[in-house]
């Protein structure tokens, strides 16, 4: 399954009237470069809030809606449930090409070893053209990675921690930190007391994002993560990739809408609009946009 979707174009089935919402007035992004668009037809924008941090989640999900497999298959990730998609990798890419800092959740960080959050680490052939297309946008080469744990519970020799090109910040309670300050971690890894005694708060989150100056925040999970941000309405869109499998009913797998018996939003759901729809092959790339 490694080679699923390999080179497929991200056919546009359908997108819905561009309308500049209230208080939304830049855009990130635009027309891609030359080695990029011959893959994605269009342009690529997102718009970016003027009061805080704009704040988009990329997931991919079976079509019976798990986005991750549970503590019985501890390594695997999203890999495991696009079915190796590289249609899938490519949107990945080209949101982490957009993107100021993509956030991440320690239990993602664990099951992604040698996982580097950048464009190049997914699409390495492709690097060059990312690189110019930040750079077009004037963007940091890379951008910052965002690590949330409430119990500093990392591996300093993990890939994504090691990366000198790749600037890390941890967010994390006092307890956290003073377990990460016995780690041997490289000196572009920061660490930041962003919690309480049990938990680092989305709005935490969002403080740890404001302070290394993004305007946009690419969140990839996991699913506790996104909920918690969502919950406190500072999502503000969703990429959704549905890749064409079933997990099952007796699986133990973690649903985008419900995580751990946390409902997203207090009980009460965000209704979204859709802005797009895409196809590459049997997969299906949906672009959600949440109201304020």
């Amino acid at each position: 399954m490694a080679g699923r979707s390999e080179g497929l174009t991200l056919q546009k089935l359908w997108q819905a009237p561009d309308e500049a919402r209230a208080g939304l007035v830049d855009l990130r992004g635009g027309p891609l470069p030359p080695g990029l668009a011959s893959r994605f037809s269009g342009e690529l924008t997102v718009e970016l809030r003027l009061d805080r941090p704009t704040i988009v989640a990329n997931f991919v999900s079976t079509i019976d809606g798990a986005v991750s497999l549970g503590p019985s298959e501890p390594s695997a990730g999203g890999g495991e449930i696009s079915g190796f998609s590289e249609a899938d990798r490519f949107m990945m890419s080209l949101l982490r090409g957009l993107a100021d800092v993509v956030v991440v959740g320690a239990g993602t960080v664990r099951v992604g070893r040698k996982h580097v959050w950048t464009a190049r680490f997914v699409e390495p052939e492709l690097a060059d053209f990312f690189a110019g297309w930040r750079s077009e946008m004037r963007l940091a080469p890379q951008p910052t990675t965002i690590i949330v744990t409430a119990s500093g519970d990392l591996d300093a020799t993990h890939a994504g921690l090691n990366d000198p090109d790749v600037p890390v910040v941890v967010a994390t309670t006092e307890a956290g930190a003073e377990r990460l300050a016995k780690l041997p971690l490289a000196p572009h890894v920061q660490v930041k007391v962003a919690g309480d005694d049990k938990r680092v708060a989305a709005s935490a989150v969002l403080e740890v994002v404001r302070g290394t100056g993004a305007r946009l925040a690419l969140c990839e999970g996991g699913p506790h993560l996104f909920g918690d941000l969502l919950g406190a309405r500072l999502i503000d869109e969703l990429f959704l990739t549905v890749a064409p499998q079933v997990v099952g009913r007796d699986a133990t797998a973690r649903r985008l809408a419900l995580v751990e018996g946390t409902s997203i939003g207090g009980g009460r759901g965000r209704w979204a609009s859709l802005a797009w729809v895409r196809r590459a092959g049997d997969d299906l790339f949906l672009r959600y946009r949440f109201e304020p």
